[in-house]
């Protein structure tokens, strides 16, 4: 993982997106790639998405949305999603797009990145945790809100 690079989503790439795995468990705490897709339709102006290439080849994908306007403090500056292929986690992408992310965060004029998920056997939590995100509180629905500064 010496070539990874990240480039817009694109009609290229849609469908390597598409076909990113996950390993058994994961399904439980990520809805279809299609709806991070989605947001793009939503919300064109503040969604940032991309795909992490090792070289030509689609290892992942990211989906975050920064606005500066939203109602919510924790909306502003989020990650939506991180999706990297089974095959390939536990290489040091999602640390490559944390570490990426923040610097866009930093750019767009924001202190800091939000992340929501499930706590869970099989879950996110330890990788959020491992980059550096802290929880700072819980949704309504009883997700974990964790942050980590922009550099």
């Amino acid at each position: 993982m010496t070539d990874l690079r990240l480039v817009e989503l694109s009609a290229a790439t849609i469908v390597a997106v598409n076909k990113l795995g996950l390993k058994p468990g994961q399904e439980a705490f990520l809805a279809p790639i299609s709806y991070g897709i989605a947001a793009t339709v939503v919300n064109p102006q503040t969604t940032w998405q991309r795909v992490v290439l090792d070289g030509d080849d689609v290892v992942a994908f990211v989906s975050a949305n920064f606005d500066p306007d939203a109602m919510e403090e924790h909306f502003r500056s989020v990650l939506w999603r991180i999706n990297v292929d089974a095959d390939t986690q536990r290489r040091g992408i999602g640390r490559f797009i944390v570490g990426e992310l923040r610097k866009v965060a930093a750019e767009k004029g924001f202190d800091h990145v939000t992340v929501m998920y499930e706590a869970g056997e099989g879950g996110p939590e330890r990788f959020f945790e491992s980059v550096g995100f802290a929880p700072t509180g819980e949704t309504d629905y009883g997700e974990v809100v964790a942050q980590i500064s922009a550099p």
